[in-house]
């Protein structure tokens, strides 16, 4: 059983930053890989940003590509999405995720556990 806890969310301005985390609880965390992902109201769930289990590969959605960086931190069972340059259209709950199969790094059905979202507000 793996339990994931987002946080980090808020108000911004845009051009502005924010952090988010991901803390996960459970075994083996270093042997899977994550993904961020984002909803905005009456849209559907879409990537955001992945991370292989070891760090070492990343893949962005094009509309992250340059603004947002994600990262872990395997001792600490942490995953970030560092995101730069927020535009209004980011506004979004944003979840974090783990990959459970080797399916598409971009699709939400590769991810079998979720976090409940932390609410990402982007103001122009």
């Amino acid at each position: 059983q793996v339990q994931l806890v987002e946080s980090g969310g808020g108000l911004v301005q845009a051009g502005g930053s924010l952090r988010l985390s991901c803390a996960a609880s459970g075994r083996a965390f270093s042997s899977y890989a994550m993904g961020w992902f984002r909803q905005a109201p009456g849209k559907e769930r879409e990537f955001v940003a992945a991370i292989s289990w070891s760090g070492d590969t990343t893949y962005y959605a094009d509309s992250a590509k340059g603004r947002f960086t994600i990262s872990r931190d395997n001792a600490k069972n942490m995953v970030y999405l560092q995101m730069n340059s927020l535009k209004p259209e980011d506004t979004a709950v944003y979840y974090c995720a783990k990959r459970s199969s080797l399916g598409s790094y971009y699709s939400t059905k590769s991810y079998d556990y979720w976090g409940q979202g932390t609410q990402v507000t982007v103001s122009s």
